[in-house]
């Protein structure tokens, strides 16, 4: 439990750091001399450079454990935001997201992971899983405000130099404080042709095969994100501006932050919260589309309370469907699922916001990962479980 408040602690300072450059980094670019095709590019090059690194983590938290992973992750960013505050030209701001993009990409699996592995309770894993959720919701409540706010008193300059260094002091910490916890830990030894009392067999059986139709989702979501964290900086061309554009993204994550403390949430079925929570947001972002009379903040808290359903429960689906085994590689997976759809997101919108509402795009592509999920049980390659239902 220890290890667990500790990571709580640094990804709370890890989140607050990295979200608070939100409503800042295309202001940024547009002083730089950026387009808006150049900044959907970007976007979408920081997340296309996360799959190798998601790739490497899914292998490498399986065999070294997390504790390397997150110090390097979170060191690298911290010295790449050092490096951000001396550019003077787009393309350079463009080379440097996609190196932060790579080395963030070790984060989110290797904490995920080690988790994972502090409890072979199915209750006890969804609550850590909750508290990850919650942490992170915390910390992007308040940080895009602050980011904002920090830039419109002191400059981007000397912002991005007050994150890298908090970046890098989290990282310094995190070395001494962390503790790996063997994948044995997990899941309780037991004697040949008996099963462990937390893992019924039908789970045990389909330990190492999830099925792939259940990431179109993930892809989804993301995708849906990454056209809002394009759209919403672009409404910002004052000082005055990027403070509002901040206290939207404090929006999203307050109303994610509503759903995630209704406990009584974890109650319902895994995938139950993931289907309908995924419509839920997929019909939210139709009503921004179609100009809903809804004001524009109550449909952004809307969208946050859909997020804060589906993206926690969309773990704890994974984990019983993986039966247990191979965290390190069922997150690394997720991370790719995340990072093909942030890539696909700010691309698209780049690219056809003069032709459609890129909200309506978002809608479209959430609809289609809805239709599919449900398929994810009649795969070939995951034997159906009765988390499925």
């Amino acid at each position: 439990m220890k290890t667990a408040i500790w990571l709580y602690f640094f990804l709370f300072v890890a989140f607050f750091d990295l979200h608070a450059q939100y409503p800042i980094l295309t202001p940024f670019a547009i002083s730089l001399g950026a387009a808006p095709s150049f900044i959907g590019l970007m976007m979408g090059m920081y997340s296309i450079t996360h799959l190798p690194g998601n790739l490497i983590a899914g292998y490498g938290v399986d065999r070294f454990g997390s504790r390397l992973f997150i110090v390097f992750s979170l060191l690298g960013a911290g010295v790449i935001l050092l490096f951000q505050a001396q550019v003077t030209n787009p393309w350079q701001l463009l080379v440097l997201r996609s190196i932060s993009g790579f080395v963030l990409a070790f984060l989110s699996p290797a904490c995920l992971a080690l988790l994972a592995r502090m409890t072979s309770d199915r209750t006890e894993q969804g609550k850590l899983m909750a508290g990850n959720g919650l942490v992170h919701t915390l910390a992007t409540v308040i940080s895009p405000a602050a980011g904002a706010y920090m830039v419109a008193k002191i400059g981007f300059t000397t912002a991005f130099y007050m994150l890298g260094w908090i970046l890098i002091v989290t990282a310094i910490c995190a070395l001494f404080f962390i503790r790996d916890i063997p994948a044995e830990a997990a899941v309780p030894a037991t004697p040949a042709g008996t099963l462990p009392h937390k893992l019924s067999a039908p789970a045990a059986a389909d330990s190492k095969s999830v099925s792939w139709l259940i990431y179109v989702l993930p892809v989804g979501i993301s995708c849906a994100q990454g056209i809002l964290s394009f759209e919403l900086p672009l409404m910002a061309t004052t000082t005055a501006g990027m403070l509002t554009t901040g206290l939207l993204f404090s929006v999203v994550s307050l109303g994610a932050l509503i759903t995630l403390s209704m406990l009584f949430l974890n109650r319902f079925s895994a995938y139950r919260r993931t289907l309908w929570g995924a419509l839920a947001l997929a019909l939210i972002y139709f009503s921004i589309a179609a100009d809903s009379p809804l004001p524009f903040a109550v449909m952004l808290l809307l969208v946050g309370m859909a997020k804060g359903i589906v993206i926690p429960a969309i773990s704890i689906l994974l984990i019983e469907l993986s039966g247990g085994a191979r965290y390190g590689r069922t997150f690394s997976a997720l991370s790719i699922a995340y990072s093909i759809g942030a890539f696909l997101g700010p691309m698209l919108a780049g690219q056809l916001r003069d032709y459609m509402s890129p909200y309506y795009i978002a809608f479209l592509v959430l609809m289609l990962a809805v239709s599919i999920l449900p398929f994810h049980r009649r795969s070939p390659l995951v034997t159906r479980t009765h988390f499925s239902s």
